[in-house]
């Protein structure tokens, strides 16, 4: 009666009705889309009601690059989930160009992004700057004086992501402004990969410390200073302006940030260079 009712209201048909069994017709999977978002909002209503109480609970999905999730991203989320432990958390890495498209759709709640160079539609707030670095192996000398210049980077024998990921944008861009031009011997966008292969190599590369984070503790991966200029990385939270931050989604944002930010203090010893 209801579907009835619905479907006189529209002056659509809404499904095709057969012994036992009913089809959405055409305009049944038209609605059906356009109603998924207001059905995301008002659940994400209802989260908020709750969490006006003083428990925080609720879901939150979150987009993350590559180069966060592999780094000490799993301590704080391990931290969070014990403070917060009626909170569902969901994350999803890949690129900043997928993840603004899949928060505009609101198919994801927020996600942490490099900084887009022009305006997105989106909220955006700044969540960390990183300090990109040249990394070798630790037996591998340097082939080229330090403090290493930007021009430097032509003599090394270069791995570096593919011109698509948002690390070597960042790259090509500071290489573009000092009208510097460098060609990588291997391009690959898994950076524990290119860590692995700097390590067994004489290959070098230019990553944020942060994502090698672990072979620098160990000692397998050396990290250099780039001086003049120095390359940084803008990161930010963006989320869509219909749909603010929940309180279990800024309270998740906050710890991150708390961890990411430890970790690269903490790694400052490790880079070989100008303070």
């Amino acid at each position: 009666m209801q579907i009835a009712k619905l479907e006189r209201e529209l002056e659509q048909r809404l499904f095709e009705r057969r012994p036992k069994v009913m089809e959405p017709t055409a305009a049944g999977r038209t609605l059906y889309r356009l109603v998924q978002p207001i059905l995301r909002d008002l659940a994400h209503a209802r989260t908020q009601m709750k969490q006006l109480s003083k428990t925080v609970s609720g879901r939150v999905s979150m987009g993350m690059l590559s180069s966060l999730a592999s780094s000490v991203v799993p301590v704080g989320l391990a931290r969070f989930t014990e403070a917060y432990p009626r909170v569902e958390v969901s994350i999803a890495d890949g690129y900043s160009t997928t993840f603004i498209e899949a928060v505009s759709a609101r198919e994801l709640d927020l996600a942490i992004i490099n900084k887009p160079p022009r305006k997105i539609g989106l909220v955006a707030h700044p969540f960390l700057d990183e300090e990109m670095v040249v990394i070798g192996a630790r037996e591998t000398p340097l082939p080229v004086a330090k403090p290493i210049s930007m021009r430097d980077l032509t003599q090394l024998d270069l791995i570096l992501p593919s011109t698509r990921h948002g690390l070597r944008i960042e790259l090509d861009r500071y290489l573009a402004a000092e009208d510097v031009s460098v060609t990588a011997k291997l391009e690959l966008d898994l950076l524990p990969a290119i860590a692995d292969l700097v390590a067994s190599s004489r290959l070098f590369t230019v990553l944020p410390s942060i994502a090698v984070c672990k072979r620098l503790l160990d000692g397998s991966l050396k990290a250099y200073r780039i001086v003049t200029p120095r390359i940084t990385r803008q990161l930010v939270v963006i989320h869509h302006p219909a749909r603010p931050m929940s309180v279990a989604a800024m309270k998740l944002v906050e710890m991150l940030r708390q961890e990411l930010a430890k970790a690269t203090a903490q790694l400052q010893k490790h880079i070989i260079g100008p303070d």
